[in-house]
């Protein structure tokens, strides 16, 4: 439906999860919002706790947040991330 002007997410949040196929540990954490700026923030996060060598593959959904113009500036100076994104409606 429609949100008003006064419309407040009332006890929810967004779930970041990123999941290491190796060994089955995760890096996640829950904010408030899912904005592009939210969505930065946890790339950080995933790489500040991923070794530099490694690769990292993020298949994400094509929410607008993560193909933002802030996000593919901060992709291309970040080689090691490989985003795949899921079809529309998938």
């Amino acid at each position: 439906g429609t949100m008003t002007h006064d419309y407040k997410r009332h006890g929810t949040t967004s779930l970041f999860a990123a999941m290491n196929i190796s060994d089955g540990t995760i890096i996640g954490e829950c904010l408030p919002q899912h904005r592009h700026q939210e969505w930065l923030r946890f790339l950080k996060l995933i790489k500040s706790q991923v070794p530099g060598d490694k690769e990292i593959h993020l298949i994400c959904d094509n929410y607008a947040t993560h193909k933002h113009a802030k996000v593919q500036a901060w992709a291309e100076k970040n080689p090691r991330f490989h985003f795949h994104f899921t079809p529309t409606g998938a």
